[in-house]
């Protein structure tokens, strides 16, 4: 069996994504940002979600991806390209590297710009949370202060779950709602929490620290 017929076998998962064609550049930015912004990826341009190849016209799509790339990227995404032949038919992979100049954000369907990421097989919007965390972690420093009473009161909530949403710490907490938030980005950004991913939302998790 052929190194890309494996990888088809392997489905869509948070590293590849599966294409018959392009025919949206806007909505395939969205993608690009979300393996750029996560761990990188590739995407397989030729391949049903069924997994068949179907094939397609390299040179066609690849001007597809370098609009999406160029003009509904910001910034800019860049990445590579490979053309794959299974018998008579054509498969353009992308791949995206992960990005150092996170976060990339594409336009939703109103038009309006935001950053993605890729969870599981499934390319999605991030939150405010996440947005402000890669915000510290772009600083040349984040100050390691000490926890006060709010920060830890709010770590024992996060504790005392095996994972909570934001809206769950919202009601547990007795701080405003702003005030939770930045909480939150201080406990991740000091590695006193971390951030789940899942299909269904972000969760937050604390972490279990070495005694």
């Amino acid at each position: 069996m052929s190194e890309l017929l494996d990888r088809i076998l392997e489905g869509e998962n948070q590293h590849q994504d599966f294409k018959f064609k392009i025919d949206d550049s806007c909505k395939i930015a969205r993608t690009l940002c979300a393996f750029a912004n996560t761990d990188g990826g590739s995407l397989l341009i030729g391949v049903k979600d069924s997994r068949k190849i179907v094939g397609c016209d390299p040179k066609e799509e690849l001007q597809m991806i370098e609009i999406a790339a160029k003009s509904f990227c910001q910034p800019e995404i860049e990445f590579t390209s490979k053309v794959w032949q299974e018998e008579f038919r054509l498969v353009l992979e992308i791949i995206v590297p992960k990005s150092k100049q996170i976060p990339h954000k594409s336009k939703d369907d109103n038009g309006r710009w935001h950053p993605y990421i890729r969870v599981q097989d499934h390319t999605t919007v991030v939150n405010k949370i996440v947005e402000s965390v890669w915000k510290e972690q772009r600083k040349a420093s984040f100050s390691q202060n000490k926890l006060n009473q709010e920060d830890d009161d709010l770590l024992n909530i996060i504790r005392g779950e095996q994972k909570i949403t934001l809206s769950q710490l919202y009601k547990k907490s007795n701080s405003p709602l702003s005030k939770v938030d930045e909480i939150v980005v201080r406990l991740i950004c000091q590695n006193f929490v971390e951030m789940k991913f899942e299909r269904d939302g972000v969760y937050y998790k604390s972490i279990d620290l070495p005694h």
